[in-house]
């Protein structure tokens, strides 16, 4: 390993995985991937025990480290959102010996690998008309919801995190409305995220199972008992097994392009707006549909500029991870 480059352990911490890698960065060069991993988050009690696990078993010469983590981090600190784990970075220099340790909102770090990204890695809902000079914008359903963005300093962009997915639900309709006392009878709060994330995917399911007076059938019940409820209802509706489902991953997809509008106009992302996280890759035909683009571009007066703004979807699922390695080399 040559002088110029830093051998970096970075992850990307979930509610549902968490993955580790360890990369070797070098300067206007393609991450090398050393060693990678991914494990069930909810089976450890700490992200130190998964870190312990993935050296004994990958052992480098490491010289920083940098963690996504899906929750707010606050001084290097973050209790993370879908899971019961308290990080500190201060911590983590310790148990690792490492003086550089960082820990990043996920969808920070997923900015931070908007640079390491391919074309390959992307496909555009819409073109739109390329401005590399203004802000960009970062919406990402999942687990949860993550949002954040990149700012434009009049020479380089520079990401920054959110918590833009907490809050409130803006009903715009009808059916919205419905959604939301459903939603209201289990929550103090209805958030964004209790709508466009894999948990509002089966929410809107449920309440338009009641709305339409009809019961999932044993099948798909059965589905969503024996594995994720969310990926079951999708699957449904990509196979046009079921009307409901066909109708709740539309009314979700509306949903998702409204929200991403939302935070589009609120840090005027005329540099454009990228759909991350794990869902979106797997719904990549109804995103591409038309309704995604037609709820992100209807706000009112504001729609012209809705829809000069550049709309991609990112493919590479590891986009958080090689920003988590780009932003500890840095």
């Amino acid at each position: 390993m040559s002088d110029s480059s830093t051998c970096v352990l970075a992850g990307d911490i979930g509610g549902t995985n968490t993955r580790l890698a360890v990369f070797n960065v070098r300067d206007g060069q393609p991450l090398e991937l050393l060693a990678k991993a991914s494990y069930p988050s909810r089976q450890y009690t700490s992200l130190d025990d998964i870190i312990t696990e993935f050296l004994a078993l990958h052992s480098h010469t490491l010289q920083a480290a940098c963690f996504g983590v899906a929750g707010p981090v606050l001084l290097q600190t973050a209790r993370t959102t879908n899971l019961p784990w308290q990080l500190s970075a201060a911590d983590m220099s310790v148990s690792l010996d490492l003086e550089k340790v960082s820990l990043l909102n996920d969808l920070e770090a997923t900015a931070w690998g908007l640079r390491t990204l391919q074309a390959t890695d992307t496909v555009t809902l819409q073109r739109g008309i390329e401005q590399p000079h203004g802000n960009t914008a970062i919406i990402a359903a999942g687990t949860g919801l993550g949002e954040a963005g990149l700012y434009f300093d009049g020479h380089q962009q520079h990401p920054f995190a959110s918590e833009g997915g907490h809050t409130d639900f803006s009903p715009q309709t009808e059916l919205d409305m419905a959604l939301l006392r459903h939603l209201l009878k289990q929550h103090n709060h209805v958030s964004w995220e209790h709508v466009v994330s894999g948990g509002g995917l089966v929410s809107i399911h449920d309440c338009l199972c009641q709305l339409r007076q009809r019961e999932a059938p044993e099948w798909l019940q059965q589905a969503m008992r024996e594995g994720d409820p969310s990926a079951a209802i999708s699957a449904a509706a990509q196979q046009q097994r079921d009307a409901i489902c066909v109708e709740a991953l539309g009314l979700f997809v509306h949903l998702y392009g409204a929200e991403a509008g939302n935070l589009a106009l609120k840090i005027m992302a005329t540099g454009g707006l990228y759909i991350g996280g794990g869902i979106a890759p797997k719904i990549l035909q109804q995103l591409q549909n038309g309704s995604f683009i037609d709820a992100f571009c209807a706000k009112g007066r504001m729609r012209d500029l809705l829809e000069r703004i550049p709309v991609r979807v990112i493919l590479n699922d590891e986009t958080a991870l090689q920003g988590a390695a780009a932003y500890a080399a840095n």
